[in-house]
């Protein structure tokens, strides 16, 4: 299939290019890191059994540069923030064939989307990964990588299992699901947890976390269980011991939100936790402790704007 990934930071330039490994036409959107890119490629630094390899993909763009193909599937790998008008940025290269997948954090993140292009297929995609883009153009994993897809609202096309199947031949599991919203919520159990505790935290890392901060760490996660059970998707009461567990298994990792807030980026807080928030207001379940971290890191992040 033809590829275009949009957004060539740690998440889009690591699945791009596992997207070429698996034997796919891939095309690379890139901002500031075009130059870079455009010249030299991206370099993946892996610590597991994948090694290290050199991604050049087959077209790098600009925001207004045209792209030579109309794409098969456009994967959008930018982080869902307030300030990024998606639709704006992946319209220009939508064709009347294109299936437009998404590979982000959070909840409830696909509506507008689907709202804007009504007739195309949605394609919903979640990275369990430990990934940091160091430097321009380089790309440094530390552990895991399996990804989840699945179409939006639900069911699984033959696009997405290809993407899945792409994926898998490049070494990296991929698993495939017809109901990626359920996905979407058992994943946010940790997002909504250790990405703003570890920015309330003062930095600390996911070990750091584990020790220090046991007790508002279940209690969160129960509560977005119990809000995804009110939505209509419950999820199995083992995924909070299992979640933990393998948090602890992790190497100590600073999370993408502690990293935006000291680069002083802005950070997935509606995305990751305003969108649980509203979705327990919707129906009726009780969330103290998240609405607290929720209205915590909305100041937080105000304070942060104030200083720049």
């Amino acid at each position: 299939m033809n590829i275009l990934i949009i957004g060539a930071g740690a998440i889009g330039s690591f699945y791009g290019s596992l997207l070429a490994k698996g034997g796919h036409h891939v095309a690379v959107l890139a901002r500031s890191d075009y130059e870079m890119i455009k010249q030299h490629g991206i370099h993946i630094i892996s610590d597991t059994a994948l090694g290290h390899w050199h991604f050049m993909p087959a077209e790098v763009i600009k925001d207004q540069d045209s792209l030579s193909f109309e794409p098969d599937v456009i994967l959008l790998c930018t982080k869902v923030l307030k300030s990024l008008d998606r639709v704006a940025l992946i319209r220009p290269f939508v064709g009347s064939n294109t299936a437009i997948g998404l590979l982000c954090n959070g909840v409830d993140v696909e509506d507008s989307i689907q709202a804007a292009f009504k007739t195309h297929e949605i394609i919903s995609g979640l990275a369990f990964i430990c990934v940091t883009r160091t430097q321009p153009g380089t790309i440094w994993h530390q552990a895991y990588g399996h990804v989840a897809l699945g179409n939006y609202p639900y069911g699984l096309s033959d696009k997405t299992v290809l993407l899945a199947e792409a994926i898998e031949r490049a070494g990296v599991k991929a698993l495939t699901t017809e109901n990626i919203v359920s996905a979407r919520w058992r994943k946010c159990v940790w997002n909504a947890v250790f990405n703003p505790l570890s920015v309330l935290g003062g930095g600390l890392n996911t070990q750091e976390m584990l020790v220090a901060l046991d007790p508002i760490i279940r209690a969160i996660m129960t509560e977005v269980m119990m809000i995804a059970e009110g939505v209509g998707h419950p999820l199995d009461p083992c995924i909070l011991e299992e979640q933990i567990e393998g948090t602890l298994k992790m190497p100590p990792y600073k999370t993408s939100m502690l990293l935006d807030y000291e680069s002083g980026h802005e950070m997935e807080i509606e995305a990751i936790l305003g969108n649980a928030v509203r979705a327990a207001q919707r129906v009726g379940v009780a969330h103290p402790h998240l609405e607290t971290v929720y209205h915590l890191m909305t100041a937080k992040a105000k304070r942060s704007r104030e200083n720049q």
